[in-house]
């Protein structure tokens, strides 16, 4: 006898029916009344589908067992299922295959009469176990064996090419009576679909099948070929990928600030803007449209709001800059585990023919961040510092656990995640790093772990003759900072080589810096002797430097050396700048500070702004910002938000309640008078039982609820609800009908 999928949901403890709704949290939004609406939502065919995706291709060949075995039309035994699913599963595989899909709702009732869900049969393939459909013909009759014992080599041939699926084949021979397929044809051992098409029946394929009814089922999960990489190593890549993420975020934060990118019409970053960014980050395409992408999700660039919008740095990108390397590469890291994109997309075509170009609404994905927990937690489930095989070999093992999961781009995913996880850090030489596990499984601890990752900073360079400095590792913060002052990067990688030049000591010096100051820098900072060339050519640099000084009239100019200033005066390439002079050492001009200093180098002076105390003021250009947006923060999750213990005890309580108060409703419910009512009540409190009353407010309104009594006396009865754990109080002569509510078995 079939047990409804509500009578068995009635007959679980809550703790199960808490599971249920964890496992499928989209059955408890929103609160379903009572148990009958949980078992109907828990039947709808979008549900099921949602609940058959997190189930591994052991658990799903189980389910189309039972969709071949007619499950949801009558119940099976558990052992028809072991005889179609074969002697490769075990009896405890199918044992914990079988928990999980109760556990789900999808399959109910004891071992001698399993029930399933009708819209399984929906989620399976088409022809389930590779079967085809049963017939009910001489195929369908006890006389199948001495058919098939009758045939020929020929016609078994064909009939092994479709047992072993699928059950479908084209042939434009069946129409000849002679041939090996209008024979069987005949003979009722095919079925013809249409003209040119013939079908295997059900009965037919398990026979040519033998012991495997359901063909070979999967049992064991794919091995993905560990390679020990060894975890230092691994993490000490990782920390050298970490801190060439960040130069090259720095890089295209500097190069946006002053020729900022425009917006296209439609959306997005063009394909020349982004090689023009990936060749400034000193990359390749792919890297350059991932970062680009992530300094967007990090809030470090943004839309400006001109008329003509372009991609222009944020003021969070300073704040940004600021911090240190831990914290900065935990910003970004963070931003790349909950993108809701997919930046392997760029440059491939939409749905209309069009690119996917960076930066555009066309790389969303909304379900991006669940499959980049599923790879990430697929090598973290892996000893430390040890990598799969291949991308390949880990893409299979995930294929195994949730084949439904991922679509056409499911083995792509795969080898997107892993790419975009080593150009981070995350990952390296194919294993998780510990920064990487840290930001999958306690994300409180990644600064951390990442300090452990990287080499310890120097606090020295090495000076060389040609007018360079190579640092050896990963530069002190302040020490990183007057380098990147004083000199330019000529070339990043396990060592930065720093290339020193006119105008980078002139750099140094418009920021304030004395040449005392680049000399004693030198002395206390290089490993080596600071070689003659760099000091001659500070000395050089400075001995002009500053013999001009210009100040806000808007703006003036003023040297101890008369010559000098009539000099100025009389050059051409400074007639533009419209200077003349009020002393004989100082000149004026209308033009901006900035201008004029500009126009004076031009001309070929190296003047120097100063502040009104007569100290070197700094006018660097920083570039354009914009506002930060500050984009609400995504999260993986597709679904409904997941609910602590406490909440699904609460839900199932108030299902239970109102299961109850249904069955009351379904039942006779007393005509309340004052004289049964007050006894009643009464009874109830002494036993501790709930009652279900029927009543009317002070409007007249009709309402009804589940209580369970304490007090009852002075014309009214005291209680607390059921359904929330409210106390209410409720005058006797109110209640227009009441019931005992029975208590659970």
């Amino acid at each position: 006898m079939t047990t409804p999928l509500v009578d068995w949901l009635r007959a679980q403890d809550d703790e199960t029916l808490a599971t249920l709704l964890r496992l499928r949290p989209d059955l408890g939004v929103p609160p379903p009344a009572d148990l009958v609406v949980l078992a109907t939502r828990a039947g709808v065919r979008a549900s099921v589908h949602r609940a058959c995706d997190d189930l591994d291709s052991v658990t799903l060949a189980v389910l189309e067992a039972a969709v071949v075995a007619d499950a949801d039309t009558a119940p099976v035994a558990v052992t028809e299922l072991a005889r179609l699913l074969g002697p490769d599963l075990g009896a405890e595989t199918l044992d914990a295959a079988l928990a999980a899909l109760r556990a789900r709702a999808l399959v109910w009732g004891p071992d001698d009469a399993l029930s399933l869900v009708p819209a399984a049969r929906e989620v399976v393939p088409r022809h389930p176990g590779g079967l085809g459909r049963p017939a009910s013909g001489p195929a369908g009759s006890s006389a199948l064996p001495e058919l098939l014992a009758a045939v020929t080599p020929e016609e078994r041939r064909v009939l092994e090419a479709l047992a072993a699926g699928p059950p479908i084949g084209r042939s434009r021979s069946g129409a000849d009576p002679d041939s090996p397929v209008g024979r069987l044809l005949a003979r009722g051992l095919l079925l013809r679909v249409d003209p040119e098409t013939v079908e295997l029946p059900r009965q037919v394929g398990i026979a040519l099948r033998g012991d495997r009814p359901m063909g070979q089922v999967p049992v064991a999960p794919p091995d993905v070929g560990a390679v020990n990489r060894g975890a230092d190593v691994v993490d000490r890549t990782a920390g050298g990928a970490a801190l060439e993420v960040l130069r090259r975020l720095d890089l295209l934060i500097a190069f946006w600030a002053h020729t900022p990118p425009p917006v296209l019409r439609s959306g997005g970053l063009g394909v020349r803007e982004l090689r023009r960014a990936a060749r400034e980050m000193d990359t390749d395409e792919t890297t350059g449209a991932l970062l680009v992408e992530l300094a967007l999700a990090a809030d470090l660039v943004a839309e400006s709001d001109g008329v003509v919008p372009d991609w222009v740095p944020t003021t969070t990108a300073d704040v940004w800059a600021a911090g240190g390397p831990e914290i900065r590469w935990a910003t970004i890291a963070r931003a790349w585990l909950d993108l809701p994109r997919l930046p392997g997309l760029i440059g491939r075509k939409d749905d209309a023919g069009r690119p996917i170009s960076a930066l555009s609404d066309g790389v969303r994905r909304p379900l991006a961040p669940r499959d980049r927990r599923r790879v990430l937690a697929g090598l973290a489930e892996l000893p430390a510092g040890t990598a799969p095989s291949s991308a390949a070999a880990l893409a299979d093992l995930l294929a195994w656990r949730a084949p439904r999961r991922g679509g056409r781009l499911r083995d792509e995913l795969v080898t997107w995640v892993l790419a975009e996880a080593t150009v981070l850090g995350v990952v390296a030489l194919d294993a998780i790093s510990g920064p990487g596990r840290a930001l999958l499984t306690d994300p409180d601890r990644l600064v951390a772990a990442l300090r452990v990752a990287l080499p310890d900073p120097v606090d020295h360079v090495l000076l060389q003759a040609d007018l360079t400095a190579v640092a050896p590792g990963p530069l002190e913060t302040a020490l990183a900072r007057e380098l990147d002052l004083v000199a330019d990067v000529e070339s990043a990688g396990g060592a930065t080589v720093y290339r020193f030049t006119e105008a980078t000591i002139r750099r140094a010096l418009d920021a304030g810096r004395s040449a005392a100051d680049l000399h004693e820098m030198f002395a206390k900072r290089s490993a080596t002797p600071v070689p003659q060339g760099l000091t001659y050519l500070v000395d050089d640099v400075a001995r002009r430097h500053g013999q001009l000084r210009g100040g806000m009239a808007a703006s003036f100019l003023r040297s101890d050396d008369e010559v000098l200033v009539t000099e100025v005066l009389a050059h051409p390439g400074t007639a533009a700048l419209e200077l003349r002079r009020i002393a004989p050492t100082v000149l004026v001009s209308p033009l901006p500070l900035v201008e004029l200093l500009d126009g004076l180098r031009a001309a070929g002076f190296t003047p120097a702004a100063e502040d009104p105390g007569g100290a070197v003021l700094d006018l660097t250009d920083r570039g354009r910002r914009t506002s930060p947006r500050r984009r609400r923060r995504t999260t993986a999750r597709s679904g409904p938000p997941e609910q602590d213990a406490e909440q699904l005890a609460a839900l199932v309580s108030r299902m239970r309640a109102g299961d109850a108060m249904a069955g009351v409703r379904r039942g006779t419910a007393a005509a309340a008078t004052n004289g049964s009512t007050l006894d009643m009540l009464r009874s109830a409190a002494a036993a501790h039982r709930s009652v279900w009353i029927g009543f009317v407010d002070a409007h007249g309104v009709a309402g009804e609820r589940v209580l369970a009594p304490h007090s009852v006396g002075g014309g009214v009865v005291e209680g607390r609800d059921t359904v929330n754990g409210d106390v209410h109080r409720v005058p006797l002569h109110r209640i227009t009908s009441i019931a005992l509510v029975e208590d659970p078995d």
